[in-house]
């Protein structure tokens, strides 16, 4: 999916989008975010959508949260009392190289439109011996899930997949290390991945 049918598809998505994962996504978003280091000074969320993560945020971090979508971040904007909002492009970020301490992508990699390059740049702006923290839905390799291969096609007509292999995605990134890979909703098909940038 291009990001201008993204940009369409989100913001009709907008409206609604609370409903939809708020329930289910905010055990692993505060489960993610409380593995933050406690000396991590600058936090970047990719993928800030309408904000769920910023409730669990510390308030003595330097949070900058981006996303691509207008519609997602005006829902986004009464929630960011200690956020920096930015409408960037996760593939392309516009930020320098080694800023910041934690990273999280919740629910973006399986929406971008070429998710290895929206890791590549997370690695790029994490700092040596920093957290990558993600949360979303993944196939493990050489897993059949029928079903959910079937729905692929369907689901990107709705802004994300179901049939993404995250083993295939780190493969190119020796620099990112697995630190842990937990089930986190609906029987395993989501995951919190906790990864740490080689120093």
């Amino acid at each position: 999916m291009s990001y201008q049918s993204l940009q369409r598809a989100y913001g009709v998505w907008a409206p609604i989008y609370d409903r939809a994962v708020a329930g289910f996504s905010a055990p692993a978003r505060a489960a993610n975010i409380a593995s933050i280091p406690a000396d991590a000074e600058k936090i970047l969320v990719i993928g800030a959508g309408t904000g769920l993560d910023f409730p669990y945020l510390s308030t003595s971090t330097l949070n900058v949260a981006l996303d691509f979508n207008s519609a997602m971040l005006a829902r986004a904007r009464p929630r960011a009392e200690h956020e920096h909002l930015l409408q960037a492009d996760a593939e392309r970020l516009p930020l320098a190289d080694g800023g910041f301490d934690a990273v999280l992508m919740h629910l973006i990699l399986a929406v971008v439109p070429h998710p290895s390059l929206a890791l590549a740049e997370a690695s790029r702006v994490l700092r040596p011996g920093g957290t990558l923290l993600i949360f979303d839905k993944f196939l493990r390799p050489e897993q059949k899930a029928p079903l959910r291969r079937l729905l692929a096609p369907l689901s990107a007509t709705l802004a994300t997949r179901t049939d993404l292999v995250f083993e295939d995605l780190l493969g190119p990134h020796p620099e990112l290390q697995l630190q842990t890979d937990q089930p986190a909703a609906l029987g395993g098909w989501f995951r919190r991945i906790h990864l740490q940038k080689r120093g």
